[in-house]
């Protein structure tokens, strides 16, 4: 009985001591060490912030502006954060190892994450793309907005965000129409077999000839594609900016229509004639 009530005795007096103790000096040292990571966190984001305006005003590359003060952002806290774990006294070595083995588990968990992060290394190595550019992968099409060490940012004619795994942009077919200043625009318009073939070619070139957005240079070209079912199928392949790509394409499909009205050139369409027997 007396043990126990010895036990559930609390001396106050070395409690207090102790607290203050460990205020006077750990304490204040975890102040002082928290108060400089939040001080070095702010000055590394002006300094990062700052070297990216930089950048950008000596235009250089975005890609390589963006990743590369978002990763100098990354080290440089990571490199405070150790500095303020060893300055707290807590064993640096201790947690080098500790941080070792949580790698190695993470990294039998996550091989998916891995291998998007090496994709991130070599699209940001490699450069098939840069930001701005407009691509096709995947099944999806858009303007990369961003490019991040795992993901990439896609913004969709229709404004919707694709991220797409660095992982499987490394490993498959990547279309980049963005690369090239000038483009091939390729339509087909069908004509049927009583037209005569040459007077809608000219008709077809006139149409343009007419807009200055086109190169003369390789000329516009027009040739048969395929004699199908109802229609003699032609195909008009002209040259042009790359940023007048869509612009040109409406431009044919529209004009061209309104010429084939104005020549009387028809234009077929599937048909089904039905023929009734009588028996009787």
């Amino acid at each position: 009985m007396f043990l126990a009530e010895e036990a559930q005795t609390i001396d106050w007096k070395a409690l207090l001591e102790t607290i203050l103790n460990w205020c006077t000096s750990t304490g204040i040292k975890l102040i002082i060490g928290l108060l400089f990571l939040f001080i070095i966190f702010k000055i590394t984001n002006m300094l990062t912030k700052k070297l990216y305006r930089h950048l950008q005003k000596k235009q250089a590359d975005e890609t390589l502006s963006r990743v590369g003060t978002q990763a100098i952002r990354i080290v440089l806290k990571l490199v405070a954060l150790i500095c303020f774990v060893g300055y707290i006294g807590i064993e640096t070595a201790s947690i080098t190892a500790l941080i070792a083995s949580i790698g190695v588990s993470l990294g039998l968990a996550l091989q998916g994450s891995l291998s998007n992060f090496a994709g991130g290394i070599i699209i940001i190595a490699m450069r098939p793309f840069r930001i701005g550019d407009k691509i096709t992968t995947n099944g999806e099409t858009g303007t990369v907005e961003d490019i991040h060490m795992f993901y990439t940012v896609l913004v969709t004619a229709d404004n919707k965000v694709v991220h797409v795994p660095n992982g499987s942009l490394a490993n498959n077919v990547i279309v980049n129409t963005s690369t090239k200043e000038t483009r091939r625009v390729e339509v087909v318009m069908s004509i049927s077999y009583d037209t005569d073939l040459n007077k809608a070619t000219e008709v077809i070139q006139q149409v343009c000839k007419q807009n200055s957005l086109i190169f003369t240079d390789p000329e516009p070209f027009v040739g048969i594609r395929e004699y199908a079912g109802s229609s003699v199928d032609l195909n008009i392949r002209v040259w042009c900016n790359n940023c007048d790509y869509w612009t040109i394409h409406n431009y044919l499909l529209v004009e061209i229509k309104k010429a084939f009205d104005e020549n009387q050139i028809e234009i077929p369409f599937n048909q089904l004639e039905v023929a009734i027997k009588n028996k009787e």
